[in-house]
């Protein structure tokens, strides 16, 4: 009897070992599904992005005549402003192909170059009038299919390219004479969005969104911890405190499409604040972080031992001495933790802003949170849902930075957390 049992016992701890095994195996392979998964992702990501943060540029030399600008150095910057600069900017390439006569080959040729040298044309007649009348060498932007067929020929690619066979040959006596590089594209950080893909660029995106971001946390940080410190410390257990707390729990919950509804009724309609704009989107923002600002900054007020609050009060100190001198610096590293992450969650969000009206084209950087601006996020999704087949880059490159962003908030909150934990200790 004593041998059946024991075999039993042994049956019954190898089916639990086995069990154990089994749970880890199954753990371990969710984990290497997931960063498989993952890496796929990111690797499809950069690869397809990393092109969009080089552009292809043509250095040519440019006759600033003032009878083809129809301007002189004495005119203003208005009248600048209104020169012909797309004559001279097409006769700088029409001067390396003296033998293209007819005004359709003509036109075919000047498609080679950007918009852009008419723009960087124009900023040099306005910011260094002196140079009307003579020749300037310039350095300025090929088209967007110029520079998807130059990408793709560098790294031995097949492209189905929409230049056609005389477009090509032109590229490559270009290309022979050494006018044709590639460089990094400052355009894509400084730049606003634009209709031609090789202008387009996140800087009004990202200005937009440091607007967006900093009125959230003027906003949300400080109402948010004085919430958590009026409930977690001075308010009694009533059932209005347990209503506030289960609704500031239930809000962490809401879909964020909910917010926007939110601020284009209230926010937009009632209050009348401007559309599209940071202000707006701020806000919006902020009612959105702020339950998760709340729970955060209860959580880590929770775990101040109440032996600090005794020590303050045993001192002679006020409830309100011991919470701001006492238990919020001992709060403090959970605190902006969950402030930092909220943000970031916010930095993400789209649905809320684009409610809001933050989608709109916004060609120029904004100079102030009150002028109409779109976010990253946002701008990621307009280039998305671009037919051009040159914002593909543009809104891959524009993911890894947002993935930058993201990931520079995480780190800064760990470390933040650290930092804070050393000094209380």
């Amino acid at each position: 009897m004593r041998n059946e049992d024991s075999l039993y016992q042994k049956k019954r701890d190898r089916r639990r070992l086995f069990a154990d095994f089994r749970f880890r195996v199954y753990g371990i392979l969710g984990l290497v599904l997931a960063g498989s998964a993952l890496l796929f992702l990111l690797g499809n990501i950069f690869s397809t992005g990393y092109s969009a943060f080089q552009q292809t540029v043509i250095t040519l030399e440019f006759n600033l005549d003032a009878e083809i600008l129809g301007v002189t150095s004495t005119a203003s910057p208005a009248e600048r402003q209104e020169a012909n600069a797309a004559k001279v900017a097409k006769n700088g390439l029409y001067v390396l192909f003296p033998e293209v006569k007819k005004s359709k080959d003509k036109r075919n040729l000047t498609k080679l170059l950007s918009l852009g040298a008419e723009l960087d044309i124009r900023d040099l007649l306005i910011d260094k009038p002196e140079s009307i009348g003579s020749s300037v060498t310039l350095t300025v932007p090929m088209s967007s299919d110029v520079d998807q067929y130059y990408k793709a020929s560098l790294r031995g690619e097949q492209f189905q390219s929409r230049l056609d066979e005389q477009q090509k040959k032109w590229l490559q006596i270009l290309i022979d004479k050494k006018i044709v590089e590639m460089q990094f594209n400052t355009d894509f950080f400084t730049r606003a969005d634009s209709r031609y893909p090789e202008l387009a660029g996140i800087g009004g995106a990202v200005v937009g969104t440091i607007y967006t971001l900093l009125i959230c946390l003027l906003i949300a940080f400080p109402l948010g911890v004085a919430a958590a410190i009026y409930l977690e410390e001075f308010s009694r257990d009533s059932f209005m405190a347990r209503m506030v707390e289960a609704n500031i729990n239930n809000l962490a919950a809401v879909p964020s499409v909910i917010f926007g509804l939110l601020g284009l009724a209230v926010i937009l309609n009632v209050f009348g604040l401007p559309r599209s704009t940071p202000l707006a989107g701020g806000i919006v923002l902020a009612l959105m972080t702020l339950p998760t600002i709340i729970i955060a900054c209860r959580s880590a007020i929770k775990t101040v031992p109440p032996s600090i609050r005794e020590a303050g009060m045993a001192m002679g100190a006020s409830p309100i001495q011991v919470t701001f001198h006492h238990v919020m610096p001992a709060a403090m590293s959970g605190t902006l933790t969950g402030t930092i992450i909220g943000l970031a969650q916010a930095l993400g969000e789209t649905a809320p802003l684009l409610m809001i009206g933050m989608v709109a084209f916004i060609a120029n950087v904004p100079g102030a949170p009150s002028d109409p601006a779109t976010a990253l996020p946002v701008q990621i999704y307009l280039w998305a849902e671009s037919a051009e087949r040159g914002f593909v880059e543009k809104t891959a490159a524009a993911i890894m930075v947002i993935i930058v962003f993201l990931i520079a908030m995480n780190l800064l909150a760990v470390l933040i957390r650290n930092r804070t934990r050393i000094s209380n200790k």
